[in-house]
């Protein structure tokens, strides 16, 4: 039942060349992967979360196929987003940052994001911001104007390749300003003077601050290296900052390449509409984990292929419930079977799914189909071996994680249910029934429906779980 990683051939959508490609590290069993991660000025909403999750299960995968991984998302801690809610707080920015980073960490801890191996943050790499700007210079790709350093986007003919955008529509795309210093319109800022009242940091060309795409490339060359296997995020952050990121590398690095691969999750839209502040559809992580548990908000995630938009709704959260109802309640037949949950134990058809461009939507039926056997299969051994390949395709994609009656007695989803209350009840009712009084029992039952929870008998007594 169980995959052979060493034989399975990962295949990865190339933004860059526009076509799934057989993905093979450049140093064997060792896969470096950066990605984009939080400007952390304000709670994450659902979108933050994609990405998130998406390259979490990416990382994992590697993790079961290769000896080394090593995988960075960085904080963007400084930015002008940041100075203006530090200003309009009158703190710090150090306040700010360190705030909303720890509640990042937090929403996507409940969401079963794991911790990157290196989490780089923008501030502690001004140093190198700073030498790679300089190397620009030195190289004609970038000048100094005014107390600016800017790239000089036309000293880089491949400028556009990964966006696939001509330039105007790169021009009106990137909204960049316009500025009398500047040799060409889409020329970008590396580096911009700061106020006395706003940080900064001493420089060649005075006190400033960077701007937003020379940190990535600073901080992916500092600690993983010139080129990358794998850099990832959102299709929004595509154009500019990933071009910028490609085009400002390259040129640093005697025009090599600054990722193999490079990786963007789609849009979560609200309906027909973009999720926007504008529109004030924005859903905060920390609203839908009051609501849900962490793991269905995470499986809603990942019910539509990563590089698809994914049209969020009430709905589809709850559906992601139900769905790991199923899967839970296959796993709680089983708790009377022991099974080494090691991490290994995939089903082949599981594993070439996820191999597949991370297809999980494909990976999810492999999993219902296992649930579908459990809740069948007599054979000891047989249902040993489902209740390790749940266990262990699950762990993949970050779910069943929880102990089953856990998981129905609505750990971390319900806190508006009372479970000593439910308890006390459930108590009472079973007291009922062995009175014969099944009238009463009735009604304990249909007061325990009332609040929510649903009731299953069984030859291990009764147990609960928040109603689907």
């Amino acid at each position: 039942m169980n995959t052979q990683p060493n034989k399975l051939k990962l295949s990865l959508y190339n933004t860059l060349t526009r076509q799934k490609e057989i993905f093979e590290p450049a140093e064997p069993d060792r896969v470096t992967m950066y990605v984009c991660g939080p400007t952390v000025y304000n709670r994450s909403h659902i979108g933050n979360a994609r990405p998130a999750v998406v390259f979490d299960v990416l990382a994992r995968l590697l993790r079961r196929l290769y000896r080394h991984v090593v995988y960075a998302r960085n904080i963007t801690d400084i930015e002008d987003k940041i100075i203006a809610a530090a200003k309009e707080a009158g703190v710090d920015i150090s306040v700010i940052t360190e705030k909303y980073a720890r509640i990042y960490r937090e929403d996507m801890g409940a969401l079963g994001v794991l911790a990157p191996d290196i989490e780089p943050k923008a501030t502690e790499s001004i140093a190198e911001m700073i030498s790679m700007m300089e190397r620009l210079i030195a190289s004609g790709n970038a000048y100094a104007a005014e107390g600016h350093v800017l790239f000089n986007v036309p000293s880089f003919a491949e400028y556009g390749r990964l966006s696939g955008r001509d330039r105007d529509d790169m021009i009106a795309g990137a909204r960049v300003e316009v500025a009398p210093y500047k040799k060409d319109p889409a020329d970008f800022v590396l580096w911009k003077p700061s106020t006395p009242e706003q940080p900064g940091w001493d420089s060649p060309w005075g006190r400033g601050r960077p701007g937003w795409h020379i940190e990535c490339s600073a901080m992916i060359e500092k600690h993983l290296g010139e080129t990358i296997d794998i850099h990832g995020g959102g299709i929004d952050l595509q154009f500019p900052h990933h071009e910028n990121e490609l085009a400002q590398s390259s040129c640093a690095h005697g025009r090599a390449p600054l990722a193999r691969f490079w990786l963007h999750n789609g849009f979560v839209n609200m309906g027909a509409e973009k999720m926007s502040k504008s529109l004030g559809n924005v859903l905060l992580v920390h609203e839908l984990i009051a609501q849900a548990p962490g793991e269905a908000v995470r499986l809603a995630l990942l019910n539509a292929h990563y590089r698809q938009p994914l049209d969020w709704s009430d709905e589809g959260l709850a559906q992601a419930k139900r769905m790991l109802d199923r899967l839970y309640g296959a796993l709680r037949g089983l708790s009377d079977v022991k099974a080494e949950p090691t991490s290994d134990a995939a089903p082949d058809a599981f594993m070439e799914a996820l191999a597949d461009d991370l297809n999980t939507p494909k990976a999810l039926a492999v999993l219902f189909d296992l649930a579908k056997r459990a809740n069948t299969e007599t054979d000891p051994g047989t249902r040993a071996q489902l209740k390790a390949a749940l266990i262990g395709a699950g762990r993949l994609l970050g779910v069943l994680e929880m102990d089953p009656e856990a998981w129905f007695a609505g750990a971390g989803a319900a806190s508006h249910i009372d479970g000593d209350e439910v308890e006390r009840l459930i108590a009472a009712r079973n007291a009922a029934r062995k009175a014969k009084d099944f009238a009463e029992a009735d009604r304990i039952r249909g007061a325990l429906a009332e609040m929510g929870v649903a009731i299953e008998d069984g030859p291990q007594g009764t147990s609960w779980r928040v109603a689907s």
